[in-house]
């Protein structure tokens, strides 16, 4: 291929469905990504398959696969996702179930597997709490490293049509088609960083294409409500024009393109992925055209051996309150709401690590904020990290308790517990970790 087309499907698990269709069918694509996985993703996803196997992939899989595989398969669209999180054999598994749902024959699935490091995690020492895994013990769920281009490049040159994954960095699911369509050496550092600086632009979905970019009078988006998701044209230098299709919302602009630059990154000049350090210092945007930016200016340096770790372990229970005050005095009514609930729960004081009171819309984001005038109305939260369900339980309880033994005029209380699931990190040699590739065909066997 001289120039590979490729679209951005969904840039987290929640993400909305219709312009990924759009894409699908209008988009003339080579390949349409989805990256659908967070830090705390994979960990709920291994969380959800400890109680059922045959779970701990994306719930939206399905309705996903169903979506787009029929024009996918028609237009020649192959496509690439880390749907897979805990199960990529599972998800490969059902997206097969779902081609032959839909009458489609002859296509290849993939299920690219080895992230999952859990068995060996135990000897490497987390960022977060200074202390080796192990020392979780049995509350560790999930360790899952981020992985780089073999594994997905290996299922394209198999065949795929459909290559399903789980936790790999996010750009890589963008670099490996590159890679793959134009032979790109894996100690290429130059074409590689370009690579990467495409997929980081793309990762996000319609971030670039103006969602959490608008800013009403500041920064206005047309027709945000049919907002489409952004594709790039990349040739075989890595060179790109980031772009949408016709008729749909949002605009692409430099603006647009530089905030989602620097979005997650620390050192521009040392983006550390796990095929490249990327080098986005030099990067230029250049407008060609309403919502077509042109990118340059993208390099890379020798990657560090070392691959990110996302650890998930069980970290206590949450409790959580909520009340709304209105009308006047409203703050020092909500202010006493949350000393009488930390005042009635000193009694399980041993049992709570951490509390947290605020008011929605006042200090629940800038916990010092001041405000010069009273406010009409506000929602007290009071939350909780506790060690146990039954003391998670009793700070939602002490939140209702305020409707009759509390400041006047609360309503609206609701209250929930749920566990805990934290994340850390660590650092992991590459050598350490390999990727797998199994192959499943549409009424085939595997292969």
């Amino acid at each position: 291929m001289s120039v590979v087309r490729i679209g951005a499907g969904a840039g987290f698990q929640g993400d909305r469905l219709e312009p990924a269709v759009d894409l699908a069918e209008r988009g003339a694509l080579d390949y349409l990504v989805f990256e659908c996985l967070g830090e705390r993703t994979i960990a709920l996803a291994q969380q959800e398959r400890m109680t059922n196997p045959a779970c701990g992939f994306d719930p939206l899989l399905e309705r996903r696969m169903r979506a787009v595989l029929s024009a996918c398969r028609k237009n020649g669209t192959r496509i690439i996702t880390n749907m897979g999180a805990a199960n990529p054999l599972g998800a490969a598994e059902r997206t097969v179930e779902i081609a032959q749902e839909l009458g489609l024959t002859g296509l290849k699935v993939a299920a690219v597997t080895g992230d999952d490091v859990l068995d060996r995690i135990g000897g490497y020492v987390l960022d977060e709490t200074g202390a080796p895994a192990a020392a979780l013990r049995e509350r560790l769920v999930s360790a899952n490293a981020y992985i780089g281009v073999d594994g997905l490049v290996a299922a394209l040159e198999a065949g795929a049509d459909v290559v399903i994954c789980g936790r790999a960095s996010d750009p890589t699911l963008f670099l490996a088609p590159l890679v793959y369509e134009f032979g790109w050496a894996l100690d290429d550092w130059a074409r590689l960083g370009r690579g990467v600086l495409v997929g980081h632009l793309l990762e996000c979905a319609a971030q670039i294409t103006g969602g959490y970019f608008a800013d009403p009078g500041v920064k206005d988006v047309p027709d945000l409500a049919h907002i489409g998701n952004p594709l790039a044209m990349v040739d075989s230098e890595g060179h790109a024009t980031i772009t949408k299709l016709p008729g749909t919302g949002g605009r692409i602009t430099r603006a647009t393109c530089i905030e989602q630059l620097l979005y997650e990154i620390h050192d521009p000049a040392r983006y550390l992925q796990p095929d490249v350090v990327a080098d986005f210092s030099r990067v230029t945007f250049e407008q060609l055209a309403p919502d077509c930016i042109a990118v340059a200016g993208g390099c890379g340096h020798a990657a560090t051996g070392q691959l990110k770790v996302s650890v998930g372990y069980r970290d206590g229970w949450l409790g959580e309150g909520q009340i709304s005050y209105a009308g006047a005095n409203c703050m020092a009514r909500g202010e006493l709401a949350i000393a009488l609930v930390r005042e009635r729960l000193k009694p399980l004081a041993a049992s709570i690590r951490e509390d947290r009171g605020e008011l929605i819309g006042v200090n629940s984001v800038v916990p010092q904020a001041i405000v010069a005038t009273q406010v009409p109305e506000v929602r007290m939260r009071y939350a909780a990290r506790c060690d146990d369900a039954e003391t998670a339980g009793r700070v939602g309880e002490e939140v209702e308790g305020l409707y009759l033994a509390g400041p006047a005029g609360g309503g609206g209380a609701r209250s929930f517990q749920r566990p805990i699931l934290a994340i850390a990190s660590t650092l992991m040699p590459a050598a350490e970790v390999s990727a797998t590739v199994e192959i499943k065909e549409v009424l085939g066997e595997i292969a």
